[in-house]
């Protein structure tokens, strides 16, 4: 799923117009149930030797050799917060800043130059000398770990039934996501990096009218970022990290004038 250049340059057009168009600013703020999706880690790595592979044997790994896994990541939360405004045509825009964080629940195949590792003492990839009398697959499966996005969102979104109490609405942005992410399964340091990319999202929500001034609404969006390539602390070598999120929000929003 991407957005078109022609929907970014509109979401920027629509914010750059808003001092002289908009009809009535408001501010709001949410809360998020925040499902992370796995991540189909993928990436190669610099040339190193493995550790003990449990038969007193060591492999020389070649620089760019294919390796990864898959992790599994618990719920998350998510705190959301924006400044937009109104037009008379149904339109509004909006600045949003969000942060979500969702922690690790497992990491299972890890693969190296295409077949799997899982068997093998996990002495290999920790370049141990010695065995450490587990399996890779057990070490990895023990999970640790999080991944966070500081994020910073342009939107624009449209408000069917304006006169009534209860107002369906879509919408959608594209801005800049912060990633950071930690695996550390078993306490053994992996990834500890972070980097930003390019983000988007779309939205649909209900909004009620409380009051005059106040509304209560309640919203879906499916987010996303380019993969995260981070570095390895583990072994040399980097690694491509998927980051995609379904929000589910709850939050109130404030009209000035």
């Amino acid at each position: 799923m991407k957005l078109t250049p022609m929907f970014a340059a509109l979401c920027t057009t629509a914010l750059l117009a808003s001092p002289a168009l908009a009809q009535e600013w408001y501010v709001a703020g949410s809360v998020s149930y925040v499902d992370q999706s796995d991540s189909d880690n993928s990436g190669t790595t610099g040339a190193f030797t493995t550790g003990n592979l449990g038969d007193g044997t060591t492999l020389d790994v070649a620089a760019g050799t294919d390796y990864g896994w898959n992790t599994e990541f618990d719920n998350g939360t998510g705190f959301n917060g924006e400044v937009g405004a109104r037009y008379g045509d149904g339109l509004r825009s909006g600045v949003e800043v969000s942060y979500t964080k969702a922690d690790v629940d497992t990491h299972t195949g890890v693969t190296l130059g295409g077949g799997s590792i899982d068997a093998l003492d996990a002495a290999s990839i920790a370049g141990s000398p010695t065995p450490l009398g587990a399996s890779v697959a057990a070490i990895v499966a023990d999970g640790r770990g999080d991944i966070s996005s500081t994020s910073v969102f342009a939107n624009l979104y449209y408000d069917f039934n304006r006169a009534g109490v209860w107002q369906p609405y879509v919408g959608a942005g594209v801005g800049f996501s912060d990633v950071n992410v930690k695996y550390n399964p078993s306490g053994v340091g992996v990834i500890d990096d972070g980097e930003t990319k390019f983000a988007y999202q779309v939205k649909a929500g209900l909004t009620w009218m409380a009051t005059e001034k106040w509304e209560v609404y309640g919203e879906y969006a499916y987010r996303a970022t380019d993969d995260v390539e981070l570095n390895n602390d583990l072994f040399p070598g980097t690694l491509n990290v998927e980051n995609q999120q379904n929000l589910l929000s709850i939050g109130a929003r404030y009209r000035f004038g």
